[in-house]
């Protein structure tokens, strides 16, 4: 009697006809390409990424029976010790299927590879954690925004993310032979590496500071669009030696796949061209500024594709005001401006007139020339009480003022 052999894959319920066509682009594109390996990655809690690579020839076997990796890697610290005692008797009550340091699986997403432009012949996948008898790892922060994503889909509704993102580029002052590199000085954690600034901050968005910082930001940028990432803008932030990456809004998982990709991609360019990158919050130098994210969000209808967010109704204020927005002819800003299929329109005295995927919300009068970005949030400032927005400022824990 023959029996047919099920895959990992098969057990896990991921072998539906999509995921095979998609497996099969995928492979195809390897050959085709001359890829010599593959980086199979899993993205821990921290928003590391963690894996083995795989060489070509092998990466059907990946996604048909996944790779195995060690289940502690879910339970590190930001300096690699592991937090819990899986060693210990209690552990499977606590967290049933890690007792031991048992494995987990992980399983490639093919909707999630790329071939790497800074790595010769190198290709990525992003993958996800099984527990070996077919289970999801419900630990896996990706699995957490999925579960999310699936309830709003249940009540009909998606979401789409916006990101702006604050980091941090400094030029290496040894990139071969630093500190970090010294095995007299290696250290759990280990040491980090000297470097000097690429811009000398305090002056938002000014265009010498950029020139400055151009040979780096040509390298971000060239990577973010080799990869395919929906990048908008790269600006110069208020800090010393502090960037900001803009991107065109996506649905939420994407979103977030692009920004653990992104933030990955460009360590690793820049540390090949003698840069070094952190998205740490605050850099440990004194005179520095905290980094941060602005992270657009709305709510749309699955069908109709209708932001949830935005105002079916014309308030009284909004009615009382329609006269004098009339009185002034709109100029949209550059393309920059518009975060999450918002636009902004420059007006006389320097009104401000927040859209929502094309519709005009409400007019805000700016105190002086100002590029700020508003949106939709719960609380209400005493000065718009009644429209029920608030001001998104571009501020964090160490700033005094607002750029």
């Amino acid at each position: 009697m023959n029996f047919k052999r099920i895959s990992f894959a098969e057990q896990c319920g991921q072998n539906s006809p999509q995921r095979q066509a998609e497996v099969q682009r995928v492979l195809s594109l390897a050959q085709a390409s001359g890829l010599e390996w593959t980086r199979l990655v899993w993205c821990d809690v921290h928003g590391s990424l963690r894996g083995k690579t795989w060489v070509t020839s092998e990466l059907a076997s990946a996604f048909a029976d996944g790779m195995g990796m060690v289940s502690t890697l879910m339970l590190k610290d930001t300096s690699d010790r592991t937090v819990y005692k899986v060693f210990e008797a209690d552990v499977k009550n606590e967290l049933p299927g890690f007792e031991g340091a048992s494995n987990v699986m992980l399983l490639p997403d093919p909707a999630t590879f790329k071939i790497l432009p800074w790595a010769e012949k190198t290709g990525w996948l992003l993958c996800q954690p099984w527990f070996s008898k077919g289970q999801p790892v419900p630990y896996d922060s990706r699995r957490i925004l999925q579960t999310a994503l699936e309830k709003l889909a249940a009540k009909g509704w998606g979401m789409r993310c916006g990101l702006e993102v604050e980091f941090h580029i400094y030029k290496l002052k040894n990139a071969e032979h630093g500190d970090d590199a010294d095995p007299d000085q290696a250290s759990w954690p280990g040491r980090a590496p000297q470097v000097s600034m690429i811009h000398p901050g305090y002056n938002l968005l000014n265009e010498l500071w950029f020139d400055r910082a151009e040979p780096a930001l040509r390298i971000v940028k060239q990577t973010a669009q080799d990869l395919g990432l929906p990048l908008l803008s790269l600006e110069i932030e208020l800090g010393p030696s502090q960037v900001e990456a803009v991107f065109k809004a996506t649905d939420a998982l994407t979103a977030a796949d692009n920004m653990v990709l992104f933030r990955s991609a460009v360590k690793q360019a820049l540390r090949r061209a003698g840069y070094h990158a952190t998205f740490m919050c605050r850099p440990p130098f004194e005179n520095i500024m905290s980094s941060g994210w602005h992270l657009h969000q709305s709510l749309f209808d699955l069908q109709s594709g209708q932001n949830l967010f935005a105002r079916t109704s014309i308030s009284r204020h909004s009615r009382s005001s329609r006269a004098c927005s009339q009185q002034r002819t709109p100029h949209p800003l550059p393309n920059w401006h518009s975060v999450f299929s918002g636009t902004f329109d420059s007006c006389t005295g320097h009104d401000i007139f927040v859209h929502h995927h094309g519709q005009r919300l409400w007019p805000l009068q700016a105190q002086r020339p100002c590029t700020s970005v508003y949106c939709v949030g719960p609380r209400q400032s005493r000065r718009h009480a009644q429209s029920g927005w608030r001001r998104r400022r571009s501020c964090h824990a160490h700033r005094k003022q607002i750029g």
